[in-house]
């Protein structure tokens, strides 16, 4: 089955691209808007994208209602946020700030989430967040009505010193970090069940 997704309709483009694409890490993002009011909404179209400079990039889709989603808005505005990733323990926090409340409530005192001041840009970041990264946006592209994509660099990156093995080697404790991602429809899925496979290199494929 093929499906040409300039010939369906959005639900299912959408569909198809976050059925297929598992798992998603979460973003949790905050921003403040021009009057310094904070904002976090969780996202799922995330990744790292690059070391050299560190970058990552977001999809912010659009809101039904209202154009661009605040954290969107915000970002284009300011140009600076904050990525929080998301521990089990913190889900259901998580997604209290994914509700569609009006613009200026503040997601995180509605969910009860103390924060920590950033270093680098103004919006603070989650306080029980095991890692945050503060980030500058390079570039933003509008890819449709009110979508955008959010091209960032990292400027610092705080992690909670218990998931750090060797601080000076950078050895992160990835497993106790506990981080969720996204599946489909309503899913999320443990970052718990891992296996390894070495890389091979191209002098080892050609022995002898």
């Amino acid at each position: 089955m093929r499906y040409d997704l300039d010939q369906v309709a959005e639900p299912i483009a959408y569909k198809l691209l976050a059925a297929t694409t598992v798992p998603r890490p979460i973003a949790w993002v905050v921003t403040q808007d021009a009057e310094n009011k904070v904002n976090a909404a969780p996202y799922s179209f995330f990744n790292v994208m690059g070391s050299a400079p560190p970058t990552i990039a977001l999809g912010l889709m659009r809101a039904a209602d209202r154009g661009f989603k605040d954290t969107a808005q915000n970002i284009l505005d300011t140009g600076v946020f904050v990525v929080n990733l998301v521990p089990e323990r913190l889900v259901e926090a998580m997604n209290l700030t994914s509700a569609d409340a009006p613009r200026g409530v503040d997601e995180l005192a509605f969910a009860g989430l103390a924060t920590l001041p950033s270093v680098h840009v103004a919006p603070p970041r989650i306080a029980e967040s095991p890692v945050a990264y503060e980030c500058r946006a390079l570039s933003t592209v509008v890819t449709g009505p009110n979508q955008v994509v959010v091209i960032g660099r990292v400027l610092a990156v705080h992690i909670e010193d218990r998931f750090l093995l060797d601080a000076e080697r950078a050895h992160v404790d990835t497993p106790a970090l506990d981080l969720v991602a996204r599946s489909f429809g309503s899913g999320y899925i443990r970052s718990r069940d891992t296996f390894e496979l070495a890389r091979p290199t191209w002098a080892g494929l050609n022995k002898g």
